[in-house]
């Protein structure tokens, strides 16, 4: 679509309606149960709104660069905004049940205002995602330092809008200022375990955009499958995926993944999970894994990555140098937890190598060889490290701008932990409390949105290094028909909980009509959300 026609688009929607005027005229003066909004999610940092309330009109509604704004029209970010927003804030526009209205109604419109320029850039982790939003008679006013602000207050607004029980948009007075507590909001999804389509990933990211998750991790092989398609080397797909042509990513999905991600505010993290979890590559690249021995002979089974030789490592740093090309991100996700020494200790030539680098018999201390030259290669790259707290434990010279990532423990272990890991002065992400592939009967959204991050021993310094957390969602049980319902709107607990001051968020019975209306919502924009109790929603899934 042109660039005038995005703002055509949402400034000349005409048409005729039936003759119903008096009807409802006559009905509307009868007077209302009016449905106004429970409020936003995630909760804004400071929220005020008044009764006084506004009605909207599609056909009058208009979408605005403010004079001063640094984007205008033809903002690649914020004109795909206006398009896919103009839909969620008047859902009905267009059906049947909308050929009832009548009254055009007063022009209103959203003006948007960002001080920077960053239409065609990605979001990285220093990007500000701060917004304030004003809603008058006949306008809101939106501004925001970059258009990752603009799109996270677009959401904001969308959630604004309400209908009344005929259908009538209205908006009311609300004054907002809004920035998230932790720069770093994940998603993880992993499509090894079971292959993801395309679309299920993009509706995933459509769904984390309306929660403000800002990170898509993307844990894209492991041990049974190699969906990836490599450029540099083709085998380890043909290979190593469940199917080599229908199960797999190639290089136009993961485009394509990157752009409906970055239009949405999110980074996309890739993570290539070694030496442990990768049975996979193996099939297609022969020397990789270290052969098992067994009573002193190869017993045809094989284990981690050899770590014991050079073609190891120029096969990583081809890899590595592909992936660092083809995911712009600063960031890579190296993995390296759950390392099985028992191959390793079995096989003379291991054994060999540690003797001659002095490790004796310490693996811990050949996993710390085979760790750091990896994240070597990728600090040579100019990319920053996430690695599962596992390479920390181990006690591995690590650079000092990695990122331990904590996935181990109840809330004793890893809070210990978080006062370990910051006290070295590392920065850390928190998973642990919201491994939400486990499920249980019963409101389980309740102890996720009750985590406490920086619930830790340490110095105010060592809290700052707690830069965010990540809902994960591990594909054993999972695939494309269960993934939305297990994830939302659980994940949106998680949410709040990272986007939302700790103060104001304390409450899980405040909490639950605000999160049962979002999930409403949710299912309204074709997100298929499991219900959180016993309940209904005005417009349940698929328009029933």
């Amino acid at each position: 679509m042109a660039d005038m026609e995005v703002m055509d688009m949402v400034t000349s929607r005409r048409y005729t309606r039936p003759n119903f005027n008096l009807l409802l005229l006559t009905i509307l003066q009868l007077g209302l149960n009016l449905h106004t909004v429970e409020g936003v999610w995630p909760l804004p940092q400071t929220f005020t709104s008044s009764t006084e309330r506004y009605p909207l009109s599609p056909q009058a509604f208009y979408f605005g660069y403010g004079s001063q704004s640094a984007a205008q029209q033809g903002c690649s970010v914020l004109d795909a905004a206006f398009k896919r927003y103009f839909s969620l804030i008047f859902p009905d526009y267009l059906s049947a049940s909308y050929v009832l209205q009548f009254n055009e109604g007063k022009p209103f419109t959203l003006e948007i205002c960002v001080e920077r320029d960053d239409c065609d850039s990605y979001p990285n982790e220093d990007s500000s995602e701060r917004y304030n939003l004003s809603v008058s008679a006949g306008q809101a006013s939106l501004n925001a330092e970059t258009v990752w602000g603009a799109v996270r207050g677009l959401e904001t607004f969308s959630q604004l809008v309400y209908q009344d029980d005929f259908g009538s948009y209205f908006v009311n007075k609300t004054e907002i200022e809004d920035f998230p507590r932790f720069q770093f909001r994940g998603i993880l999804l992993d499509t090894s375990r079971h292959y993801l389509p395309v679309q299920a990933i993009l509706k995933t990211l459509d769904a984390m955009a309306y929660s403000k998750f800002n990170v898509f991790h993307w844990h894209i092989v492991d041990d049974p499958s190699f969906p990836y398609q490599s450029r540099t080397f083709p085998d380890l797909s043909s290979k190593g995926a469940f199917h080599p042509m229908t199960h797999i990513y190639t290089q136009s999905d993961v485009k394509r993944v990157i752009s409906h991600a970055r239009l949405r505010g999110i980074r996309v993290l890739p993570e290539f999970d070694s030496p442990g979890h990768t049975k996979s590559w193996g099939k297609g690249q022969s020397d990789l894994l270290t052969p098992c021995y067994k009573a002193g002979t190869p017993s045809g089974t094989f284990g981690p990555v050899n770590p014991t030789l050079p073609s190891t490592y120029k096969f990583m740093a081809s890899l590595f140098q592909e992936v660092s090309s083809v995911f712009p991100d600063s960031y890579i996700h190296l993995g390296g937890d759950e390392v099985d020494f028992t191959c390793w200790r079995s096989n003379p030539d291991v054994r060999a190598f540690m003797q001659k680098m002095g490790f004796g018999g310490d693996f811990t201390k050949l996993e710390a060889f085979y760790m750091e030259s990896i994240m070597n290669i990728t600090s040579a790259l100019n990319k920053t490290s996430i690695v599962w707290q596992d390479v920390f434990d181990y006690h591995e010279r690590i650079p000092k701008d990695t990122v331990l990532h904590i996935w181990k423990g109840v809330p004793a272990s890893y809070r210990a932990e978080l006062s370990r890991i910051t006290k070295a002065g590392m920065r850390v992400l928190l998973a642990a409390p919201w491994y939400i592939n486990h499920i249980s009967y019963g409101q389980d959204w309740r102890n996720y949105y009750t985590v406490q991050p920086r619930n830790f021993s340490g110095t105010d310094e060592q809290k700052k290094l707690v830069i965010g957390g990540e809902v994960c969602m591990w594909g054993e049980y999972v695939d494309a028909t269960n993934l939305t319902p297990r994830l939302w709107p659980r994940a949106s607990a998680a949410a709040e909980r990272l986007w939302s001051d700790e103060k104001q968020t304390t409450s899980v019975d405040k909490a639950f009509p605000r999160l049962q209306d979002f999930r409403c919502k949710l299912l309204r924009r074709g997100i298929q959300a499991e219900p959180l109790y016993v309940g209904h929603c005005r417009h349940e899934y698929q328009g029933v």
